[in-house]
């Protein structure tokens, strides 16, 4: 696997949770660390994505916000 993102971290997938259109990912990147993601149904099948499985978390973005009360 190739890609431009220079974010790609390895884990196990914890939880797939699909709704109407968009599933929620949830991978365990060690350390107890989770990173969610929400990708379309689609891509959880296409990916064959199950609990237990290997999987990549890929950050690639331009900004990150953070906010408190």
């Amino acid at each position: 696997m190739k890609l431009s993102a220079r974010n790609t971290i390895p884990g196990t997938v914890t939880k797939v949770a699909k709704g109407a259109t968009t599933a929620h990912v949830a991978i365990e990147i060690g350390n107890g660390v989770v990173v969610t993601a929400s990708i379309t149904n689609e891509a959880v099948d296409e990916l064959g994505l199950k609990v237990g499985e290997k999987a990549y978390a890929v950050v690639k973005a331009s900004d990150v916000m953070v906010a408190v009360d």
